[in-house]
């Protein structure tokens, strides 16, 4: 019939074909538009065997696993926003931060008390400023949160240079070092329960980074802080421990029997995500 087949054309239609007849059902009917019930939409679909086959008409798209490599400083950050209990119930302040993956170090954060992308902008612009990253370089390494994903941002991207990367949904490790950092940040001794004005959420803050870029020996680098990678002093304070263990096993050279000892081996690279091996066919 020519109106059966006038409604299964418009469930066929392109901003149709993958809702359900109630969601079509009231669209047309907010457009001023009524073309039959629900129930009818539902009967002329199992006519022509499509119901089953509608529930998988929604595709998802298939998003790309992020392989990013930085051999050095400034070639790739990662940033990510998390979440800092305020002074009553349901209230929060937001903590960005953007850290470097190779070094570790964190080269730009702030607080405020919404999450939105133009809080983002002067920050990301103060970071680049600041290391001298030149237009070319740098890989920015984001969730799929709004203002990682906001037009602002991107055409912020667009503006300086800068390559934009995201986790695929709902693939937590698709942006460790981020969510690494938070972890050392809220498992610290001193970090509070809530923090009883935004003030008080700065302060802190501002000396955690300070002693986390400065003091902190991380094991991912070397056991060498952030700022003696990223500001290049690697071969020198490798050096400088191997010296002071040559002359341990000098003094005592009967508590090391086995081998000479050495230092942590020096940061080469930081991978999100590497690439696995494929075997060798002829192998």
């Amino acid at each position: 019939m020519p109106q059966q087949q006038a409604v299964l054309d418009l469930l066929h239609a392109p901003r149709f074909a993958d809702q359900a007849p109630a969601e079509i059902y009231a669209s047309l009917l907010d457009e001023g538009r009524y073309h039959c019930s629900i129930r009818t939409m539902y009967r002329i679909l199992g006519q022509h065997g499509e119901i089953r086959e509608r529930r998988a008409q929604l595709r998802h798209p298939a998003y790309q696993k992020p392989e990013l490599l930085a051999e050095r400083p400034n070639q790739v950050w990662s940033w990510d926003i998390t979440k800092l209990m305020g002074p009553a119930k349901w209230s929060y302040f937001y903590l960005y931060v953007i850290i470097d993956i190779f070094s570790r170090r964190v080269v730009g954060w702030c607080i405020a008390d919404a999450e939105t992308a133009a809080l983002f902008k002067p920050l990301l612009q103060d970071a680049i400023s600041r290391h001298q990253v030149p237009p070319g370089q740098l890989t920015l390494h984001a969730d799929r949160g709004g203002p990682m994903k906001a037009k602002a941002t991107a055409f912020l991207l667009a503006d300086l240079g800068v390559t934009r990367s995201h986790n695929r949904p709902h693939t937590s490790n698709d942006n460790p070092f981020s969510e690494s950092h938070f972890k050392t940040l809220k498992y610290q001794p001193r970090f509070p329960q809530r923090f009883g004005c935004i003030e008080d959420a700065k302060a802190f803050c501002r000396q955690f980074f300070t002693w986390y870029n400065q003091d902190h020996h991380h094991a991912g680098i070397g056991l060498m802080t952030p700022d003696q990678v990223h500001y290049g002093q690697v071969d020198a304070v490798h050096a400088a421990r191997q010296q002071t263990l040559d002359q341990a096993c000098r003094d005592t050279p009967e508590r090391f029997v086995n081998q000479p000892p050495k230092p942590p081996a020096k940061p080469t690279a930081a991978w999100i995500n590497p690439p696995i091996p494929t075997a060798d066919p002829q192998a």
